[in-house]
């Protein structure tokens, strides 16, 4: 029996999935696909790779990762969970094929290291790199966060390890034309903006306890709490410059203005001005 077996969430993916159902291809492990109502060829591509295939609409991405964890039947003792616009690196592959569960008896999530791109550049500053992400964990313990509405991210409790020098590599292609980057955020924008209304009425609350020395994910709990006690509309400029200057994004080029402009300052000041307009909104009901 094999120790680990991939999911992975579609939509419209036929311009991703090729690549990452090849670099995956030698591991020889079961294959998961969950499409939220594919309409190009993603389905057909997934099957021909010996994919199970489910249909789940979407709402957001945890709750389709929740989706996915409880209905798929896997019997491995690992789960890798995996987005179609990345691809795994030969250097992670490498660590998968030596991947032995009886080697992590103690163990209960891996850190995959990840390098993204935007418009076919690495970007490598601005606190982008290295960037770790939850990817692998034991079938059963890790789970969902349901506690976020835009951010997905696994929850695994006990030990959990980094593969520092395992990459994945994540670049969605179609973010190459800028419409529809500012379009997909545009529509989480109303997601964030809505979960941080819920955590000011205190209907939301963080799953993982926040520390800034902890694992990644920790951290990341940290830093949320310190966005959220800071004033709107002039945080997102505090962020950017953090970013740019202070995390050397500058280093990125022109390239790296863009995305880190769009990223840093631009989506989280949107966010902000959704915030008030929801606000207000129940304001005026009350």
């Amino acid at each position: 029996m094999a120790d680990f077996s991939f999911i992975i969430l579609t939509y419209n993916e036929a311009i991703h999935l090729p690549r990452l159902l090849q670099s995956i291809k030698d591991l020889n492990a079961p294959l998961y696909v969950l499409d939220s109502g594919s309409t190009d060829e993603t389905v057909a591509i997934a099957k021909a790779a010996g994919a199970v295939v489910e249909q789940h609409s979407f709402e957001n991405h945890p709750k389709q990762w929740h989706y996915a964890l409880n209905t798929f039947a896997i019997n491995t003792p690992w789960l890798i969970c995996l987005d179609a616009d990345q691809i795994v690196t030969p250097e992670l592959r490498l660590k998968l094929q030596q991947f032995k569960n009886q080697n992590y008896a103690d163990i209960n999530g891996i850190y995959f290291s990840r390098k993204n791109f935007f418009k076919g550049k690495w970007i490598k500053h601005g606190g982008l790199y290295p960037f770790y992400l939850l990817k692998m964990f034991r079938k059963g313990i890790g789970y969902s966060d349901l506690n976020e509405n835009m951010d997905h991210r696994f929850i695994v409790p006990g030990k959990t390890v980094i593969w520092k020098h395992a990459h994945l590599l994540e670049e969605n292609l179609k973010e190459n034309n800028i419409r529809f980057w500012i379009e997909k955020h545009n529509r989480y924008s109303d997601l964030v903006a809505q979960e941080e209304i819920e955590r000011m009425q205190q209907l939301r609350n963080q799953t993982i306890k926040p520390r800034l020395w902890g694992s990644p994910d920790e951290r990341t709990a940290w830093l949320k709490n310190l966005w959220w006690k800071m004033p709107r509309y002039s945080r997102p400029t505090v962020y950017f410059i953090y970013r740019y200057f202070f995390r050397f994004g500058f280093l990125d080029g022109r390239t790296g203005f863009i995305f880190h402009f769009l990223q840093a300052y631009w989506f989280r000041l949107i966010v902000d001005v959704k915030i008030d307009e929801l606000l207000k909104k129940t304001d005026e009901r009350d």
